[in-house]
């Protein structure tokens, strides 16, 4: 594994282990050892070796958000009234838990957010209540997802 300033070199011992954890970050070490056929030593080295080069960020859980009641999956479009509205608008949205990403973008948009509701009255609360009412929002556009056909990181 060799690093530069601007992208991390990586070998196919590097990928091989990388896809193992990105299928399942629980798989032990050592399993993944075995079928690689290297020492769960040599593992953990590079796995150290890739989180101090920022590849890796740590490994997490993911909630089925339908087994606690929330169905409504909805990118809201966001229209500021001036570019200087964007720093105060963000604070304000992320104290809104069903804001599950905020990105400032290109376009006629402002900000593009992803929110998480549990049915479309709830949405239509979120939006009217919280999101509307913030400071610069001038107007909103939102667009209701009726499925996720694709969800994946980046091939390794």
């Amino acid at each position: 594994m060799k690093s530069n300033n601007e992208n991390i070199k990586i070998d196919g011992i590097d990928k091989k282990i990388l896809r193992f954890l990105m299928s399942d970050a629980r798989k032990p070490v050592l399993e993944i050892a075995r079928k690689i056929g290297i020492s769960g030593a040599a593992i953990h080295q590079r796995l150290r070796k890739l989180e101090a080069s920022g590849l890796i960020a740590g490994s997490k859980f993911i909630i089925n958000p339908k087994v606690l009641g929330y169905t409504t999956m909805a990118y809201i479009g966001i229209y500021l009234d001036k570019a200087m509205s964007n720093p105060l608008a963000v604070k304000e949205l992320e104290k809104i838990p069903e804001v599950l990403e905020c990105h400032y973008t290109t376009g006629n948009w402002s900000i593009l957010i992803k929110v998480l509701c549990r049915d479309n009255e709830h949405l239509m609360h979120v939006l009217n209540r919280d999101i509307q009412q913030i400071e610069g929002v001038s107007r909103t556009e939102t667009f209701i997802s009726l499925d996720q056909q694709i969800d994946r990181q980046i091939t390794i």
